[in-house]
C-alpha cells in the first residue's frame, strides 16, 4: 500500500511562491507516474501537473509557465514549485501516484491547504 505525504502548503499573497513536496513510501513496485491535482469546495478534482519516470511532463493550461513539477525517481518523490501565484490557485493540493504494473493502482495523499490572498 502506497502513502503518500505532502508539505508545503500555506497562506501567501498574489505574486509569491510556495513549493509543495511529496514522498511515497510503502511502494512494492515502480512509481510510474506522480504528480498534483487540486480541488475546491463543490468542485472536481482537476489535474495540475504530471511527471512520469522518464520525465516528461504534463501541465494543466492555467498554471504553465508559473509551477514546474520536478521529481526524484530514487526517492519516491515529486515537487511543485508554484510562483506568481494568483487567488484562483487556491484549493486543496493532492499529490499522486500511480503504479501501472499488475494493474493501474491510483494514490492519493490526505492534501494540503493552499490560500493565495489577493
Amino acid at each position: 500500500q502506497v502513502q503518500l505525504v505532502e508539505s508545503g502548503g500555506g497562506l501567501v499573497q498574489a505574486g509569491g511562491s510556495l513549493t509543495l513536496s511529496c514522498v511515497a513510501t510503502g511502494s512494492d513496485g515502480r512509481i510510474d507516474l506522480m504528480g498534483w491535482y487540486r480541488q475546491t469546495p463543490g468542485n472536481q478534482r482537476l489535474m495540475v501537473a504530471t511527471i512520469t519516470t522518464v520525465g516528461t511532463t504534463n501541465y494543466a493550461d492555467s498554471v504553465k509557465g508559473r509551477f514546474t513539477i520536478s521529481g526524484d525517481n530514487a526517492k519516491n518523490t515529486v515537487s511543485l514549485q508554484m510562483n506568481n501565484l494568483k487567488p484562483e490557485d487556491t484549493a486543496v493540493y493532492f499529490c499522486t501516484a500511480v503504479l501501472v504494473q499488475g494493474g493501474p493502482r491510483h494514490y492519493w495523499g490526505q492534501g494540503t491547504q493552499v490560500t493565495v490572498s489577493s
